[in-house]
């Protein structure tokens, strides 16, 4: 998998922080990734500081093939991811005319028709050189501005400019998975056994997921990698090593209830 180009998610914004906002696109984000081949490899939580954004964006974007923000594309003044980005890239912060016009037009056509105010010409300003990430889910877009791509906060949203912006999105082999799993078999028991499987298979992610149900609990085994005959052939193994211990099973455990 080092062959993929990988990915780094930043999620912005002091009330994830905090705790008032629960983050929602991680996990979708990471899924999907995965899907095109581009393997997530980082993703931080970082605060609505515009010297903590700026100097995040820079290390990322030399570090991973692909950047991806959420959060801080409002029209409120505390969104401020795309001025940060101007700034990361040294370039102006300035209304973009080609959305200014879109987004005008959406708000006039609206019944009753809505201002187009200070506020939400905001939405309609951009680092320049920046290209939109035009969704069907509202006619403020998110952008991209070199392998940095901006999108809302708002999952809803962020999945509609995320589907907008994938095919364009440089991609390598897709991430298969392969999961088995046993009840009341427990990692203190499969450690070695693992160690070795992963020294047998050293370009898979080879991962231990215990679980819990009821009374007791037991343990998912998961074998990740670009290689399907690999991946097979370390899972085979993974539910050998199980099978030592207890029943094992194919696939994830059942849910809870």
């Amino acid at each position: 998998m080092t062959d993929n180009p990988t990915a780094c998610l930043l999620i912005i914004g002091n009330e994830v922080l905090s705790g008032r906002t629960r983050d929602a696109n991680l996990q979708f984000l990471a899924t999907r990734l995965g899907e095109l081949g581009i393997p997530m490899r980082e993703a931080r939580v970082i605060p609505d500081v515009p010297e903590t954004i700026i100097a995040t964006v820079n290390e990322c974007r030399a570090k991973f093939t692909h950047v991806f923000t959420t959060g801080g594309i409002g029209p409120t003044h505390d969104d401020i991811t795309s001025e940060c980005i101007a700034r990361a890239f040294g370039v102006p912060w300035e209304v973009h005319e080609e959305t200014r016009a879109i987004m005008a037009a959406d708000y006039a056509r609206r019944d009753p028709p809505v201002e187009f105010n200070e506020a939400r010409l905001r939405m309609a300003t951009l680092p320049r050189g920046a290209v939109p990430i035009r969704c069907t889910e509202t006619t403020a877009p998110g952008f991209s501005m070199g392998n940095v791509h901006v999108m809302a906060g708002v999952p809803r949203i962020m999945r509609s400019m995320f589907e907008a912006l994938a095919p364009t999105l440089e991609r390598g082999r897709p991430i298969l998975s392969h999961t088995v799993h046993a009840d009341y078999v427990y990692e203190g028991q499969i450690a070695a056994g693992l160690t070795a499987i992963q020294q047998q298979y050293p370009a898979l992610d080879l991962g231990s997921y215990p679980y819990y149900r009821g009374k007791g609990g037991g343990v998912a085994l998961v074998a990740k990698g670009t290689e399907a005959e690999a991946v097979e052939a370390a899972a085979g193994a993974m539910l050998a090593l199980l099978g030592q211990f207890g029943t094992a099973h194919e696939g994830e455990p059942p849910p809870e209830g």
